[in-house]
C-alpha cells in the first residue's frame, strides 16, 4: 500500500479541480496536493489582524517629525522639496 489516498486524490482532481483523466494521471502527487491547496502558506490579513498591527505601530499625525529628522511629507535637498 502506498499511504496515498487514491479516491480522495482522484474526487479532489477530477470532481474538485475538473481535471481531465489524463491530465490528473500527468501530475505528481506534489503538484496535485499543491493545486488542491495543501500548501496555501499563510493566511490572508484580515480586518481584525489589520486594526491589531495600526493600534501596534499607529501612522504619525500630518506635520510630526518622521524617523528621519524632517518633517512628515517633506521632500529634502535631493527631491527639490518645500
Amino acid at each position: 500500500m502506498s499511504g496515498l489516498d487514491w479516491p480522495g486524490l482522484m474526487r479532489g482532481g477530477l470532481v474538485g479541480l475538473r481535471l481531465q483523466p489524463e491530465e490528473f494521471w500527468r501530475l505528481t502527487p506534489a503538484e496535485l496536493a499543491l493545486m488542491l491547496g495543501a500548501y496555501a502558506g499563510p493566511a490572508p490579513l484580515t480586518r481584525a489582524r489589520l486594526d491589531e498591527l495600526a493600534a501596534r505601530w499607529p501612522d504619525q499625525a500630518k506635520g510630526a517629525e518622521n524617523d528621519r529628522g524632517g518633517r512628515a511629507g517633506q521632500l529634502g535637498p535631493a527631491g527639490g522639496g518645500a
